[in-house]
């Protein structure tokens, strides 16, 4: 399992506002209950699932921009694709709170 911290971030809007694209992404998110877990944070979006389908969300996500009419879209993605024991957003937390 991998988790996958993404930002997606529309460039030429017009506007400093980005809350119309971050919640289009929600959206295409929602369409992927109960196969990925996903997170949206202040800054980025996490979502945790098999790396062949993430990737193929992160693209989906990618695209979310240009379907609203923009020339310019940049995407950060970082990937923690750790296979020697199970990696999950909860466990991670938790981990971090048992040292606390």
């Amino acid at each position: 399992m991998a988790i996958v911290d993404i930002t997606v971030i529309p460039v030429g809007t017009g506007t400093a506002s980005v809350s119309e694209y971050v919640a289009e992404i929600q959206r295409v998110l929602q369409q992927y209950e109960g196969k990925v877990k996903y997170q949206l944070t202040p800054m980025s979006t996490l979502i945790e699932g098999d790396l062949s389908l993430l990737l193929e969300i992160v693209q989906e996500l990618h695209e979310v921009p240009f379907q609203k009419g923009l020339q310019r879209v940049c995407t950060n993605v970082r990937i923690d694709d750790r296979r020697d024991k199970e990696n999950t957003m909860e466990r991670k937390l938790q981990s971090v709170q048992e040292k606390l």
